[in-house]
């Protein structure tokens, strides 16, 4: 009989299918760091999205042989001592292969064309004064003919540039920030930022990747391009976002993750509407499809993990 608990149950909204093994099942809607081991001590397997599973409290539970991860990330988990205890993660990398990247091409597409400013423009009566039957108030760019910087040539990287294919745009995928060579089929990454009109970010957090676009790489792009991120907040430096948008170092930029989730009611990207960014609260992943392959390969890869024993 195994134990399985689920620490933050209320960040998955979809049914778990049952699992074919004798088990016992605990969920708690919310989980606080200090609440981890007392609540986990007697479990086999532990199902945690969000909270931290650190080293010390990987010690302190001798039982645990499986943590599934219902997401793609693992950045909470102390993976060194996972290594070393044989304790087996399941995550769930390219659930969201087809949502997030068509979330990241809506969040392009409003930058380009200036539809939130256009949307508060129309509703604060100024394409009523408009002297002509339209209202020139913003500049709108076409995605056909120009150039998109990817970085993160994953699941997501990848089915992003077949959508901007489809539109006729140039696709650029960046080498890893002072790589000494560059792969085939990538642009070293400074190349990137002075040619991309769009930047669309899908790798993942890591040292490497942490505060990868600050304020020297915003200097170095084109003062109209627009930044999109989808993929963890920590990869912008959000200071450095703020400034670039206010010297008009980038055009606009348009984020679906921040460093702090959920952020504080004063974060500074967050105190004020503005027509330069767009910020959408960690919802990308969340279509009805994604959901259903999220749970089918969680379970499935708990499930395989027991099998191979």
């Amino acid at each position: 009989m195994k134990t399985i608990v689920f620490l933050d149950r209320a960040t998955l909204s979809a049914d778990l299918p049952d699992f074919p093994f004798p088990h016992r099942w605990v969920e708690y809607s919310a989980t606080t760091p200090e609440q981890v081991v007392e609540r986990c001590r007697d479990a086999q397997i532990v199902v945690t999205n969000k909270v931290p599973l650190t080293g010390e409290m990987l010690a302190r539970l001798p039982q645990l042989e499986v943590i599934g991860v219902p997401a793609a990330g693992v950045n909470h988990l102390d993976m060194e001592t996972c290594r070393q205890r044989s304790i087996g993660v399941v995550a769930c990398p390219g659930y969201s292969t087809i949502s997030v990247p068509e979330h990241a091409f809506a969040l392009m597409l409003a930058l380009r064309r200036n539809l939130v400013p256009y949307w508060n423009d129309v509703y604060a009566g100024r394409w009523s004064g408009s002297p002509t039957f339209y209202a020139e108030l913003h500049p709108v760019q076409d995605l056909h003919g120009s150039t998109l910087g990817i970085v993160g040539a994953g699941h997501g990287g990848k089915r992003l540039a077949e959508l901007a294919g489809a539109f006729g745009m140039r696709v650029l995928f960046a080498e890893r920030r002072h790589a000494t060579a560059v792969r085939e089929g990538y642009t070293a990454f400074d190349e990137v930022l002075r040619e991309a009109d769009v930047i669309s970010l899908h790798c993942p957090l890591t040292d490497e990747t942490r505060h990868l676009f600050g304020l020297a790489e915003f200097e170095r792009m084109k003062r109209s391009a627009s930044l999109v991120n989808a993929a963890r907040g920590g990869i912008v430096d959000e200071g450095a976002l703020i400034e670039a948008l206010d010297r008009k170092l980038i055009a606009n930029a348009a984020l679906d993750v921040l460093e702090q989730e959920p952020p504080a009611v004063d974060h500074p990207l967050l105190t004020r509407a503005r027509a330069d960014l767009i910020v959408t609260p960690h919802v990308a992943w969340r279509t009805q499809v994604a959901m259903q392959r999220l749970v089918t390969q969680l379970a499935q890869g708990i499930e395989q993990h027991y099998a191979r024993r």
